[in-house]
Protein backbone atom coordinates (compact mmCIF):
# COMPACT_ATOMS: atom_id res chain seq x y z
CA UNK A 1 0.00 0.00 0.00
CA UNK A 2 1.47 3.33 -1.07
CA UNK A 3 -0.12 6.65 -0.11
CA UNK A 4 0.88 10.30 -0.35
CA UNK A 5 -1.24 11.80 2.47
CA UNK A 6 -0.33 13.33 4.83
CA UNK A 7 3.07 12.52 3.30
CA UNK A 8 4.51 9.72 1.18
CA UNK A 9 4.41 6.38 2.98
CA UNK A 10 4.50 2.78 1.89
CA UNK A 11 3.29 -0.18 4.00
CA UNK A 12 4.69 -3.65 3.25
CA UNK A 13 3.47 -6.71 5.13
CA UNK A 14 5.57 -9.90 5.42
CA UNK A 15 8.72 -7.90 4.69
CA UNK A 16 11.08 -10.74 5.66
CA UNK A 17 10.34 -14.43 5.40
CA UNK A 18 8.78 -15.47 8.71
CA UNK A 19 11.71 -17.55 9.94
CA UNK A 20 14.12 -14.65 9.43
CA UNK A 21 11.80 -12.20 11.19
CA UNK A 22 11.43 -14.51 14.19
CA UNK A 23 15.20 -15.01 14.39
CA UNK A 24 15.88 -11.26 14.39
CA UNK A 25 13.22 -10.76 17.06
CA UNK A 26 14.88 -13.39 19.26
CA UNK A 27 18.27 -11.73 18.77
CA UNK A 28 17.14 -8.48 20.39
CA UNK A 29 19.20 -7.85 23.53
CA UNK A 30 17.37 -8.45 26.79
CA UNK A 31 15.35 -5.38 27.79
CA UNK A 32 17.57 -4.84 30.83
CA UNK A 33 20.82 -5.36 28.91
CA UNK A 34 23.56 -2.73 29.00
CA UNK A 35 23.52 -2.84 25.19
CA UNK A 36 20.64 -0.36 25.16
CA UNK A 37 20.86 3.42 25.26
CA UNK A 38 17.92 4.63 27.34
CA UNK A 39 15.70 7.65 26.71
CA UNK A 40 13.29 8.42 29.54
CA UNK A 41 11.81 11.90 29.56
CA UNK A 42 8.37 13.47 28.97
CA UNK A 43 8.89 13.37 25.18
CA UNK A 44 10.13 9.80 24.73
CA UNK A 45 10.44 6.60 26.69
CA UNK A 46 12.41 4.04 24.69
CA UNK A 47 15.67 2.14 24.37
CA UNK A 48 17.85 1.89 21.28
CA UNK A 49 20.96 0.07 20.09
CA UNK A 50 22.95 0.98 16.98
CA UNK A 51 26.17 -0.78 17.99
CA UNK A 52 26.95 -3.51 15.47
CA UNK A 53 28.93 -5.34 18.15
CA UNK A 54 25.67 -6.15 19.96
CA UNK A 55 23.83 -7.48 16.89
CA UNK A 56 23.26 -11.22 16.53
CA UNK A 57 24.35 -12.93 13.29
CA UNK A 58 21.00 -12.62 11.49
CA UNK A 59 20.55 -9.02 12.61
CA UNK A 60 24.08 -8.12 11.52
CA UNK A 61 23.57 -9.66 8.07
CA UNK A 62 20.21 -7.93 7.73
CA UNK A 63 21.57 -4.47 8.49
CA UNK A 64 24.40 -5.17 6.03
CA UNK A 65 21.91 -6.02 3.29
CA UNK A 66 19.58 -3.09 4.04
CA UNK A 67 22.57 -0.76 3.64
CA UNK A 68 23.85 -2.48 0.48
CA UNK A 69 23.96 -1.03 -3.02
CA UNK A 70 21.62 -3.81 -4.18
CA UNK A 71 18.86 -2.88 -1.73
CA UNK A 72 19.28 0.87 -2.15
CA UNK A 73 18.94 0.46 -5.92
CA UNK A 74 15.57 -1.19 -5.29
CA UNK A 75 14.53 1.72 -3.05
CA UNK A 76 15.49 4.19 -5.76
CA UNK A 77 13.34 2.31 -8.26
CA UNK A 78 10.37 2.19 -5.87
CA UNK A 79 10.54 5.84 -4.81
CA UNK A 80 11.97 7.51 -7.90
CA UNK A 81 14.67 9.15 -5.77
CA UNK A 82 17.86 9.17 -7.82
CA UNK A 83 20.54 9.70 -5.17
CA UNK A 84 20.17 7.66 -1.99
CA UNK A 85 23.01 6.84 0.37
CA UNK A 86 23.24 4.43 3.30
CA UNK A 87 24.09 5.41 6.86
CA UNK A 88 26.15 2.45 8.03
CA UNK A 89 26.60 4.17 11.40
CA UNK A 90 22.83 3.83 11.93
CA UNK A 91 22.60 7.32 13.44
CA UNK A 92 19.22 7.31 15.19
CA UNK A 93 18.48 3.87 13.74
CA UNK A 94 19.29 0.30 14.67
CA UNK A 95 17.14 -1.67 17.11
CA UNK A 96 14.42 0.05 19.13
CA UNK A 97 12.44 -1.36 22.01
CA UNK A 98 9.62 0.04 24.15
CA UNK A 99 8.22 -1.57 27.28
CA UNK A 100 5.13 -0.74 29.36
CA UNK A 101 4.68 3.04 29.40
CA UNK A 102 6.86 3.47 26.32
CA UNK A 103 5.98 6.41 24.09
CA UNK A 104 7.28 8.74 21.42
CA UNK A 105 5.78 12.20 21.07
CA UNK A 106 4.88 13.21 17.53
CA UNK A 107 7.99 14.71 15.96
CA UNK A 108 9.99 15.59 12.87
CA UNK A 109 13.23 13.66 12.44
CA UNK A 110 16.59 15.38 12.21
CA UNK A 111 17.15 17.06 8.87
CA UNK A 112 20.93 17.01 8.31
CA UNK A 113 23.13 14.11 9.40
CA UNK A 114 25.64 15.51 11.93
CA UNK A 115 28.58 13.55 10.50
CA UNK A 116 27.85 13.13 6.79
CA UNK A 117 26.08 16.48 6.23
CA UNK A 118 23.54 14.75 4.00
CA UNK A 119 19.77 15.13 4.28
CA UNK A 120 17.78 12.38 5.94
CA UNK A 121 15.30 11.36 3.26
CA UNK A 122 13.70 7.96 3.97
CA UNK A 123 12.83 5.97 7.06
CA UNK A 124 12.41 2.20 6.89
CA UNK A 125 10.92 0.67 10.04
CA UNK A 126 10.15 -3.05 10.45
CA UNK A 127 8.10 -4.28 13.42
CA UNK A 128 9.38 -7.41 15.10
CA UNK A 129 7.22 -8.33 18.10
CA UNK A 130 5.35 -11.55 17.12
CA UNK A 131 2.63 -11.40 19.79
CA UNK A 132 1.80 -7.70 19.90
CA UNK A 133 -1.82 -6.78 20.61
CA UNK A 134 -2.90 -3.53 18.95
CA UNK A 135 -5.04 -2.72 22.02
CA UNK A 136 -1.78 -2.06 23.86
CA UNK A 137 -1.13 0.92 21.57
CA UNK A 138 2.07 1.66 19.69
CA UNK A 139 0.55 2.16 16.24
CA UNK A 140 2.59 4.65 14.20
CA UNK A 141 0.61 7.87 13.83
CA UNK A 142 1.11 10.12 10.80
CA UNK A 143 -0.01 13.73 11.27
CA UNK A 144 -0.65 16.63 8.93
CA UNK A 145 1.30 19.89 9.25
CA UNK A 146 0.09 23.23 10.61
CA UNK A 147 1.98 25.87 8.64
CA UNK A 148 1.02 28.66 11.08
CA UNK A 149 2.37 26.99 14.22
CA UNK A 150 4.97 24.66 12.67
CA UNK A 151 3.43 21.85 14.70
CA UNK A 152 1.37 18.78 13.84
CA UNK A 153 -2.23 19.62 13.00
CA UNK A 154 -4.24 16.39 13.16
CA UNK A 155 -3.74 12.65 13.08
CA UNK A 156 -4.49 11.33 9.60
CA UNK A 157 -3.27 7.73 9.64
CA UNK A 158 -2.44 5.11 12.28
CA UNK A 159 -0.41 2.10 11.16
CA UNK A 160 -0.56 -0.78 13.64
CA UNK A 161 2.80 -2.37 14.40
CA UNK A 162 1.91 -5.80 13.06
CA UNK A 163 4.70 -8.38 13.22
CA UNK A 164 6.96 -8.31 10.14
CA UNK A 165 5.25 -5.20 8.75
CA UNK A 166 7.51 -2.53 7.24
CA UNK A 167 6.74 1.15 6.87
CA UNK A 168 8.76 3.28 4.45
CA UNK A 169 8.19 7.04 4.46
CA UNK A 170 9.68 10.31 3.29
CA UNK A 171 10.94 12.39 6.21
CA UNK A 172 11.29 15.64 4.24
CA UNK A 173 7.58 16.47 3.77
CA UNK A 174 6.82 17.95 7.22
CA UNK A 175 6.50 14.31 8.19
CA UNK A 176 5.13 14.41 11.73
CA UNK A 177 4.99 10.92 13.23
CA UNK A 178 5.12 9.09 16.55
CA UNK A 179 2.95 7.33 19.13
CA UNK A 180 2.34 9.79 21.98
CA UNK A 181 0.08 7.61 24.12
CA UNK A 182 1.99 5.39 26.60
CA UNK A 183 1.93 1.67 25.87
CA UNK A 184 -0.32 -0.50 28.05
CA UNK A 185 1.40 -3.81 27.28
CA UNK A 186 1.95 -6.20 30.20
CA UNK A 187 5.34 -6.70 31.81
CA UNK A 188 7.55 -8.87 29.62
CA UNK A 189 5.98 -7.65 26.36
CA UNK A 190 7.83 -5.16 24.18
CA UNK A 191 7.28 -3.11 21.07
CA UNK A 192 10.29 -4.14 18.97
CA UNK A 193 11.37 -2.51 15.72
CA UNK A 194 14.33 -2.33 13.38
CA UNK A 195 15.03 1.03 11.74
CA UNK A 196 17.27 2.06 8.84
CA UNK A 197 17.48 5.59 7.47
CA UNK A 198 18.58 6.68 4.01
CA UNK A 199 20.20 9.96 3.03
CA UNK A 200 20.35 12.20 -0.01
CA UNK A 201 22.04 15.37 -1.22
CA UNK A 202 20.44 18.34 0.59
CA UNK A 203 18.59 20.73 -1.71
CA UNK A 204 19.27 24.46 -1.52
CA UNK A 205 17.63 25.96 1.57
CA UNK A 206 17.24 22.70 3.48
CA UNK A 207 16.51 23.10 7.19
CA UNK A 208 19.88 22.44 8.90
CA UNK A 209 18.24 20.95 12.03
CA UNK A 210 20.57 18.23 13.44
CA UNK A 211 18.12 16.82 16.01
CA UNK A 212 14.49 15.75 16.09
CA UNK A 213 11.86 18.44 16.70
CA UNK A 214 9.21 17.18 19.12
CA UNK A 215 5.69 18.50 19.55
CA UNK A 216 4.02 18.63 22.96
CA UNK A 217 0.92 16.56 23.54
CA UNK A 218 -2.30 18.47 24.24
CA UNK A 219 -1.70 17.98 27.96
CA UNK A 220 1.84 19.36 27.63
CA UNK A 221 1.30 22.32 25.31
CA UNK A 222 1.03 24.94 28.11
CA UNK A 223 3.75 23.45 30.31
CA UNK A 224 6.80 25.75 30.21
CA UNK A 225 9.14 22.98 31.39
CA UNK A 226 8.11 20.73 28.50
CA UNK A 227 8.36 23.56 25.97
CA UNK A 228 11.84 24.41 27.27
CA UNK A 229 12.85 20.74 27.04
CA UNK A 230 11.75 20.66 23.39
CA UNK A 231 13.71 23.81 22.61
CA UNK A 232 16.86 22.70 24.41
CA UNK A 233 16.76 19.17 22.99
CA UNK A 234 16.66 20.32 19.38
CA UNK A 235 19.79 22.41 20.03
CA UNK A 236 21.87 19.52 21.41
Amino acid sequence: MSLNYPFYHHVIDDFFNEEKAITISKEFPNYNSDAWFCYNNPLENKKSCNNWYHFGPETYNTFSYLNSKEFITQLQEITGIENLYPDIGLHGGGLHIHGPGGKLNVHLDYSIHPKLKLQRKLNLIIYLEPDWNSRWGGGLELWSHNTETNRPKEKIVKIDNVFNRAVLFDTTQNSWHGFPNPLTCPEGKYRKSLAVYYLTDPPQGTDPRPRALYAPTKEQENNPEILNLIEERVKL
